[in-house]
């Protein structure tokens, strides 16, 4: 769905708001985590943005970001068409124009590819223009480099954003999708070990959770097929992004 310019731009200068970082206390122990208590749930429902799924159901939605390639996206793929388990790839515009042959391989594999933005910028501090501009520059780069012809899902940058992001997202279509586990696997330079990987997200498990994983991380790479057969083994299956965002479609 999209609006006209005139429209565009007097509705999202009137949607205004403080920013909300994406952050929580984690589950344990199978219970959620303080996602309601910390005061930007209000907001994340009224524009239909997703961190969870069915919590009467013991399954899992496992997502990646995707800013550059380490080096370990194709071995991450590999797991995943083993253990056949569907994923979603957020992508940046720089993915995009260095990793052509990685994006056709998610694609191709039935995998969903995710916009990033093109430039990793902080959204609530971007016009609404520039916003535009950055969704609309990703999802052109990768249909044209894998004809993949709708790009439904959003995760903001750093998981930052405001009234004014969320809306002015979901008058472009996007459904902004967030996570209910995680853990500090960015930081390249600070890399644990894959049992220390492993060891996070499993503590974490709880039904319908949203996982969020980086490409970037060895230790995700190393941990990710024990991760999977763990969770298997806990009766937890894996499903697609798009069966969690039916209703919103």
């Amino acid at each position: 769905m999209l609006v006209s310019t005139a429209a565009w731009c007097t509705d999202v200068y009137a949607h205004q708001g403080p920013a909300y970082h994406f952050g929580f206390k984690k589950s344990q122990n199978g219970s959620m985590p303080s996602i309601n208590e910390e005061g930007f749930k209000p907001i994340v429902d009224k524009y239909g943005a997703v961190f969870l799924g069915d919590t009467s159901r013991k399954v899992l939605y496992l997502t990646f970001d995707n800013g550059y390639e380490n080096g370990f996206t194709g071995n991450i793929l590999d797991t995943l068409k083993a253990k056949k388990v569907p994923a979603a790839f957020f992508v940046t515009g720089h993915y995009v124009k260095t990793q052509p042959e990685l994006l056709k391989r998610m694609y191709a594999e039935g995998h969903i590819i995710g916009n990033h933005s093109w430039s990793h910028p902080d959204m609530t501090q971007v016009t609404s223009s520039r916003l535009r501009e950055e969704l609309d520059k990703v999802q052109t780069a990768v249909s044209q480099v894998t004809g993949q012809k709708e790009m439904r899902y959003l995760r903001p940058p750093r998981g930052i954003f405001n009234d004014q992001t969320l809306y002015a997202s979901q008058q472009l279509g996007y459904v902004n999708v967030f996570w209910s586990i995680a853990y500090k696997d960015w930081d390249v330079n600070q890399q644990r070990g894959s049992q220390y990987a492993y060891e996070n997200v499993i503590k974490q498990l709880h039904p319908g959770a949203v996982i969020l994983l980086h490409a970037i991380s060895k230790d995700n790479d190393g941990a990710l097929g024990r991760i999977i057969d763990e969770a298997n083994r806990q009766g937890y299956q894996f499903v697609s992004l798009d069966e969690l965002t039916a209703g919103k479609r």
